[in-house]
């Protein structure tokens, strides 16, 4: 098992307690083999996407690495916006995301594959709390020729290094066109709840960033009715896109409520669309 060199130099200038480091390994969620087994295709893509955690299918229980334990709960056939508003954890998969670059699917109201979020489950996951969450950063920095941003991600389960790897990969491609969504970036870190609503964002959990904010593009910016967005006039590639999901970061352009500059570290959610798939 290897470390992220960024982590590696954190905790050898001191930026972070050893004891918040998790054991890294570089994964390609996309090419990873799936075992197969007549498991449930949500317990196996949570248990894939983070070690350590365990899904007790016939207890309905999901127990976390620190051993909180919570419940799974099922897909009760609800309305997307009410499952907006406090999903379970099933009802977190209800939507099956879209692996393929097709965007045809966010056209229907309120698919949404990945913004239903269990509040529970992700503070349990990844923090119960600010100071918390940010004593777990450090900087991954995108190594362009002129675009060089830096973001603040967590080291818990691997999403820094995870990141630096798409980082990599993206740099290897030697496209300058893709030099350009590295700039007017939105940020990464932010412990805030999501606008108009009450619900802590993803970027809270220092588990997502966004990228070109004008190329990008977001929903209420349009002035669109939430469940009636319509078009989006897309600009990030199919490559771009492509090679974030393979490190586990879901894209916030194939919304409905669309988030064209968004990615977030779900690894669950790609899993789970292969596992349905087979």
């Amino acid at each position: 098992m290897l470390r992220s060199r960024l982590v590696r130099v954190a905790l050898a200038v001191g930026l972070l307690p050893a004891m918040s480091v998790d054991a890294c390994e570089l994964r390609d969620f996309m090419a990873m083999p799936l075992p197969a087994n007549d498991r449930p295709a949500i317990a196996l893509a949570l248990e894939l996407a983070y070690p350590g955690l365990r899904v007790d299918e016939a207890a309905g229980t999901v127990i976390v690495p620190d051993d909180q334990t919570l419940p799974l709960g099922r897909d009760t056939g609800r309305a997307p916006r009410d499952m907006l508003d406090d999903a379970s954890i099933a009802e977190q998969f209800v939507q099956v995301y879209p692996l393929a670059f097709d965007l045809a699917s966010r056209e229907t109201p309120w698919f949404d594959p990945g913004r239903f979020r269990n509040d529970a489950f992700f503070r349990a996951l990844w923090f119960s709390d600010e100071a918390q969450a940010a004593r777990s950063l450090v900087t991954v920095q995108y190594p362009g020729r002129q675009a060089r941003p830096r973001f603040a991600m967590t080291v818990r389960h691997c999403v820094a290094q995870q990141l630096e790897g798409a980082f990599t990969a993206l740099s290897a491609l030697d496209d300058p066109a893709l030099e350009r969504f590295f700039t007017r970036i939105g940020g990464s870190f932010n412990w805030r709840v999501i606008a108009a609503t009450q619900r802590l964002s993803s970027h809270s959990f220092g588990i997502a960033l966004d990228l070109n904010t004008e190329l990008g593009g977001y929903w209420r910016w349009s002035g669109a009715r939430a469940g009636a967005v319509g078009p989006y006039r897309n600009h990030y590639p199919e490559q771009l896109v492509a090679t974030m999901e393979r490190f586990g970061f879901i894209w916030g352009g194939k919304w409905h409520h669309f988030d064209g500059m968004h990615f977030e570290y779900r690894p669950e959610m790609i899993l789970h669309a292969r596992l349905v798939a087979q």
